[in-house]
Order: C-alpha cells, then structure tokens, then sequence
C-alpha cells in the first residue's frame, strides 16, 4: 500500500480564501507545529499567512479565571463543559497562568499580555484574533502588540508546556 500524501494545500488555499483561522494551541509542540506546517504550505506557493484566534484560550489565560469563577460560570455558558475548563487540564491551565503572570510581572504586563506574545512571536502567525468584550479588556491587552518575550522567558514557557501536556 502507497503511504498517503499529507499535502494539503489546495485545501488549505480554500480554506485560506474562506476566512480560515485556527485556535493556537497551549497543548503542546504538536499544535504549534502544525501551524507552521500549514503556513509553509501556504507562504511558499501563495504568500497568505495564518490568523489565529483565541491566544487567551476564552478567558482563561487572561489571569481573571480562578475555579471558584469557573464553578459559577452560567450553565449555558460553553466552557463549563470545555475540557480546558475541568479537572485536571484546568489545574495545569491555572498553573500556566501563574507562569505568565511571574513573567509578565517582570515587565509590568498582564498574563494575558504575555499569552498574546506568546501567540505572536510564532513565526507562522500573521495575525490573532482577540475576544475583548469592552474598552477595559482591550485596554488590558493591547500592549501585548509590541511587547516581545525574551528567550528565557520563551525557554520558561516551552519547558511547561513539555512538561505539562
């Protein structure tokens, strides 16, 4: 049997076209790699980039979250039944948050800032899509467009999320 092609692109060039973006991923090297993967596949024929949406994974990398929050969260609303937002990742999560919250601190920004820098500094994302609700929240985030991590701190956050699948 002849192994499958995994080459995607006059997909992805519709799915480009059609307004595609892609939930970046806090899970893991795999996510994150897939992203390239596709931008690669787009840049190198077709020179369109990726939009990602949702650095801040809905709220709960902003450093707002806590699981007393989450515990009150309307039943209707969708993350209280997201697995993001449940034992055990929301555990990890939490843990996350506080890792972008020490580093963030070091330079008077918010975890959510650190989160969207994160997001940003991929060399495959072109754009991310942020959900601010109100003037407040983007006030608490736009920072985030020029603020660059450093290596070590791209070191810190690389070494959690490998050891934190």
């Amino acid at each position: 049997m002849a192994a499958q092609s995994t080459d995607y692109s006059d997909w992805l060039w519709c799915w480009a076209i059609g307004g595609g973006n892609w939930q970046f991923g806090w899970r893991s090297q795999d996510d994150q790699d897939s992203i390239a993967a596709i931008q690669r596949a787009l840049d190198l024929e077709r020179n369109i980039g990726v939009i990602v949406y949702s650095p801040m994974q809905s709220g709960l990398l902003t450093g707002a979250m806590t699981k007393e929050r989450i515990a009150n969260l309307p039943d209707n609303d969708w993350r209280k039944t997201s697995t993001e937002f449940q034992e055990p990742r929301l555990s990890r999560n939490l843990n996350l948050v506080e890792l972008l919250r020490q580093i963030g601190q070091r330079h008077g920004r918010s975890p959510a800032e650190v989160a969207i820098a994160w997001t940003l500094r991929h060399p495959a994302v072109t754009a991310a899509i942020m959900g601010g609700r109100n003037a407040k929240q983007v006030d608490g985030i736009i920072g985030a467009a020029e603020f660059r991590l450093r290596e070590a701190e791209l070191d810190e956050i690389n070494t959690f999320l490998h050891q934190n699948p």
